[in-house]
């Protein structure tokens, strides 16, 4: 077992490539005892090449141990309601169908979530997830999808964060992968328990990304505030 001296960073977009060989190499190595598939490099490139089109709206967490090599990262990504997430890519599901009521503030994807295998640190688990959640407990109408690992799941429900399953689970990148949706409301009790893990490593808030007045998506009608 390893405990990790954490050292967080914001990855920049130069090192995205490195980002999806850890996040394609790590998944294996959890679900598949270290075994890689012969083609796993048309995983690593299908995920740079997705990530370098959310870059711009995106904030890429991770986590070097001593040696600079990356232990733990996560993505958040703020949707522009254009892009296809992988909660569609993936599994076929409409993300605005899936949204309960018809109002939202912002809605976002969690997605490349992973720690090192001999890395056994709650505290690092706990950081990234603050990273990536605290733009979406910035207000009560916030919305996020994720598509997490059935093992992984388990634990955020333990640790406090409220989840909702939205649809059937498949094998992806070697395990069994369930489509789930978080509200703010679900988010905050783990955030303001858990932020002083980050200090002040978090930038301050930035004025939001506004959603335009009306936006119609067949039988559901989302509206800012």
């Amino acid at each position: 077992m390893i405990l990790t001296k954490t050292n967080l960073q914001k990855l920049q977009s130069n090192q995205l490539k490195d980002l999806a060989e850890f996040i394609v190499t790590e998944n294996f190595k959890h679900h598949s005892n270290n075994a890689l598939p012969e083609d796993y490099r048309n995983d690593v490139n299908s995920i740079y090449k997705e990530e370098i089109n959310f870059y711009r709206n995106s904030k890429i967490y991770v986590s070097r141990d001593d040696s600079n090599q990356i232990s733990g990262a996560i993505r958040l990504l703020r949707w522009n309601l254009m892009d296809v997430l992988p909660i569609e890519k993936i599994f076929g599901i409409d993300p605005i169908a899936a949204i309960p009521g018809s109002t939202v503030k912002g809605i976002y994807h969690i997605g490349r979530f992973a720690i090192k295998k001999e890395v056994k640190d709650i505290q690092l688990f706990k950081q990234l997830m603050v990273c990536a959640i605290a733009p979406i407990c910035e207000h009560e109408d916030n919305v996020a999808f994720a598509e997490i690992d059935s093992k992984l799941l388990r634990i955020l429900n333990l640790l406090g964060i409220e989840t909702t399953v939205i649809g059937d689970s498949i094998m992806y990148l070697g395990s069994e992968t369930i489509p789930v949706l978080m509200t703010s409301k679900g988010l905050t009790i783990f955030y303001n328990k858990n932020k002083h893990l980050v200090g002040d490593f978090l930038e301050k808030p930035v004025k939001p990304y506004i959603l335009p007045e009306s936006v119609v998506f067949g039988r559901s009608t989302f509206t800012t505030l």
